[in-house]
């Protein structure tokens, strides 16, 4: 057979492509590539050894140098032949599926030891770091996703006999020079399928070291390397101990070059701006000044004794003034503020129960109040009640924004007290509350239960008071505590060991919502579309289906927080109505993929919603059925590889076995990377989305030659066409009745031509 040469960097076979030859090396070196590992093969190596069993290849072989490859047709049914009749093609398979193996096994070695290595270095790093800020009397940050991490457990590890086995079989085999094609055939069949199940167990450990890098250094830098970068900024490079934050520093920085799942610009990026900033700290001739941010905040007279401005203005009794300033004493004076211990968590319960009761108080104040002292507002919009807890300088920075924020009623972005104020003045009515249940039914529920007449229930229901503190006891309190983001450390007042960044550049605005949600509408043009009925007899229009676009509410949490949460998808039972999203006023993690995730979030709870009971039930096509069926049915699913089935399997896990978290995170994936032309998902999830999350025009015209899009493609278009022309027909109707098309059916004709 001829060889092919393959220049430098060709992908030779790519993965999940179907088994259908051999490839024999007839000269160079090819690198062999899988999730969690590498290995090279060389002159006379046999490329799908490993894969002889499976129908497509779970491995990507790409050029290493310019090699010339000869490949033999192949099919499962013609091993047996090829072991009994070509002698020495059996043993350049044999030997070559050995070598590999071994390369496969010793790469599993190197990445369980690194697992194991980085989780302790993460965690001897966070206990060295919160030594230092005992040390230096700081109060730590807590970084979203530490708490959470463990130590790797696998559920089903390679067994540590597996090396040993082969590596003597190989020598049985080699000494002995055994040609039995079926005990051959057994050999590989074995080898393949352990193969299989040691590069998926690879996969699990580059998963979890992946996870173990991101909060090392990660884009939105809630990061280990910011926690020390920070922590030396403030001490100043001339400090006593700043040796040993620069030595820790120069340490990570070692670790991180090197691995494969880190962003090289990003960490290009990140490195950069760290040394140029400790050049400005080297040529400082002296520490940084303590007594600025001091001297800022004395500029500012309302600051001062800012909890007792709040206290006053709420009018609370005195017991409970006096325990809320000692409780917030208290937790001032701790070093570790997320302390998981009971007298920590007593403190914060106890300081989170009197915050809602004071906030409460000063709220309803407020609704006659026609000037709001700054401090109050503050401390409606950011949880703000003390100075020192706040830091002086992120306090003078919340008295500059407070009375000119950047929030828009008009675009649908509240700030909480917004919200609040719209609640009482009757433009919206109070979201549901953790039960699901609206006012009106919990109005009802207290009749019900004898708790109020009939009477009272009327009296209620028009009491806008009343509306407003069901939402402050319900939605308020629990949602805030969402968006924070850590449950086991939330607490509600604003302080300064919760910013991760700065604030200016993490405040939520108006402008960066619409941004984000135009940035999405690019992609997912059909996101917030909802299908309704246009009637109108008089042109003889009877029934047409027309979709009309409704943006959700976005409310900000007066908190600093990582989250957000898509609290419900309609108000009330019209589906015409906005969802409710909440995030936290100051957004430490990245807005874009905030709300594409509670974009995705919504598109399954809309469609539930729509669909009512039958919302899983394959007889009715839907997303939400089409999915449920796709998860629920995967392992038997024979359009999906091996290596497709493992990966939902893990991903499952992950998404802790909720098909509506797994939704969205491939929704996350079609929005940020298949939109862009970067393939994550399978076929089968690829084609799902594709049909009821279809791209914008502009980017269908981009992958129309992409074969992965082609088949959904076509389905797709001939659907549209079919719709578009029953419209072209309707416009060519009214334009020969010489009727003015009513703009209901023009937008309908312009939103399938997106």
């Amino acid at each position: 057979m001829t060889a092919k040469e393959f220049p430098a960097g060709t992908v030779v076979v790519p993965s999940e492509q179907p088994i259908n030859a051999l490839y024999v090396i007839a000269k160079g070196t090819v690198r062999a590539t899988y999730p969690g590992g590498e290995f090279y093969l060389s002159k006379g190596d046999v490329i799908g050894a490993c894969e002889l069993f499976f129908d497509a290849h779970f491995i990507t072989y790409q050029a290493e140098e310019i090699s010339s490859i000869a490949s033999y047709p192949y099919s499962v049914t013609q091993l047996s032949a090829i072991l009994r009749s070509n002698v020495e093609m059996a043993t350049r398979i044999v030997t070559s599926m050995f070598k590999q193996l071994q390369d496969i096994l010793d790469q599993y070695e190197l990445a369980s030891f690194d697992c194991d290595n980085f989780y302790h270095y993460l965690t001897d790093s966070y206990d060295g770091y919160l030594n230092f800020c005992k040390k230096h009397n700081i109060s730590p940050r807590a970084l979203p996703g530490l708490e959470t991490l463990s130590e790797l457990v696998l559920e089903e590890d390679v067994a540590n006999w597996l090396g040993g086995y082969y590596s003597q079989l190989r020598t049985l085999i080699t000494k002995t020079s055994i040609k039995d094609s079926d005990f051959l055939q057994g050999i590989l069949l074995k080898a393949s399928e352990d193969v299989y199940h040691v590069i998926s167990v690879c996969r699990a450990l580059y998963d979890y070291k992946s996870e173990i890098i991101n909060l090392l250094m990660s884009e939105n830098r809630l990061d280990f390397f910011d926690l020390y970068a920070s922590l030396l900024y403030r001490i100043g490079s001339h400090a006593d101990d700043s040796t040993s934050l620069i030595a820790t520093l120069s340490t990570m920085m070692i670790q991180l070059e090197s691995q494969p799942s880190i962003d090289k610009e990003m960490y290009k990026q990140r490195v950069a701006e760290y040394r140029e900033r400790l050049n400005a700290l080297d040529n400082q001739t002296e520490s940084p000044s303590e007594g600025s941010a001091e001297a800022k905040a004395a500029d500012i007279p309302d600051l001062r004794d800012s909890m007792n401005t709040i206290l006053s203005y709420a009018k609370v009794d005195e017991e409970t003034a006096n325990a809320f300033r000692n409780a917030v004493g208290q937790y001032s004076k701790l070093t570790d503020k997320n302390n998981s211990d009971d007298s920590s968590r007593r403190l914060r319960l106890t300081i989170t129960k009197l915050f809602y009761d004071i906030y409460e108080r000063a709220f309803m104040r407020s609704l006659s109040d026609f000037e709001i002292p700054k401090i109050l507002l503050m401390f409606f919009n950011f949880g703000y009640v003390d100075e020192n807890l706040a830091g002086m300088d992120n306090a003078a920075y919340l008295y500059s924004i407070v009375g000119n924020l950047p929030s828009d009623p008009s675009r649908g972005v509240y700030t909480i007290y917004e919200w609040l104020h719209a609640i009482y003045d009757g433009k919206k009515t109070p979201s549901r509350n953790e039960f699901d249940a609206d006012f009106q039914a919990h109005v009802h529920e207290l009749k019900v239960t004898g708790k109020i007449s009939a009477a009272d229930e009327t009296n209620m229901l028009k009491d806008r008071e009343k509306q407003v503190l069901f939402e402050l006891q319900n939605m308020f309190q629990s949602v805030n505590k969402i968006t924070f983001g850590r449950i086991s450390s939330f607490c509600p007042v604003f302080s300064e060991h919760n910013i991760l960044k700065e604030l200016d550049n993490s405040l939520v605005s108006a402008d960066k919502v619409e941004e984000t949600f135009n940035l999405l509408r690019s992609v997912d043009f059909s996101a917030y579309y909802r299908e309704v009925i246009y009637t109108n007899p008089g042109l003889g229009i009877g029934k047409e289906y027309v979709n009309v676009e409704i943006l959700p509410d976005i409310i900000l949490m007066p908190n600093v927080g990582v989250r957000g949460v898509m609290w419900q998808e309609i108000e009330g039972r019209k589906r015409t109505t906005p969802s409710r999203m909440m995030i936290s006023i100051f957004q430490m993690e990245d807005l874009t993929n905030i709300l594409v995730r509670l974009t995705g979030d919504f598109r399954w709870e809309m469609c539930k919603r729509v669909q009512g009971a039958r919302w899983n039930d394959i007889s009715e096509a839907s997303l939400t059925s089409e999915y449920f069926d796709y998860i629920q049915f995967y392992k038997k699913n024979h359009e999906l590889s091996p290596d497709a089935k493992d990966k939902i399997k893990l991903n499952m896990q992950k998404a802790k076995n909720s098909f509506k978290e797994m939704f969205i995170r491939d929704y996350v994936s079609w929005v940020l990377f298949e939109g862009s032309g970067s393939p994550r998902l399978n076929k089968i999830a690829r084609a799902i989305l594709f049909t009821y999350c279809p791209f914008s025009k502009e980017i269908r015209d981009k992958l129309k030659m992409n074969p992965l899009y082609k088949e959904t493609m076509e389905r797709y278009d001939i659907k549209l066409g079919q719709k578009i022309h029953h419209f072209n027909n309707l416009f060519q109707k009214l334009k020969n009745m010489g009727v003015e098309i009513p703009p209901e059916i023009q937008a309908q004709r312009d939103y399938l031509g997106y």
